[in-house]
């Protein structure tokens, strides 16, 4: 399962470079000046890339942070897991 988390933070990385890793799992709008809602879909577009899944597709109201997003991801994959 660390994988998940470790290819989370590969893509938030792209999208938000100046992000210091340990930042990483408390990041959210709030604390990402750069996240803005163009950064939500170009985050959303890497991460459906490398998961190969469809965030857009979700109620996207709720992965409004690190967390919730690998939450998400860690449902998602388990389900189709199993």
């Amino acid at each position: 399962m660390n994988d998940i988390r470790s290819r989370l933070e590969s893509c938030f990385n792209i999208v938000f470079p100046e992000t210091p890793a340990a930042d990483l799992p408390k990041a959210s709008p709030e604390t990402v000046e750069a996240w803005d809602s163009v950064a939500t879909v170009t985050l959303f577009a890497v991460v459906d890339e490398e998961f190969n899944v469809s965030l857009l597709d979700e109620n996207v109201e709720e992965l409004v942070s690190f967390q919730a997003i690998l939450d998400h991801l860690h449902s998602k994959l388990d389900r189709a897991a199993a």
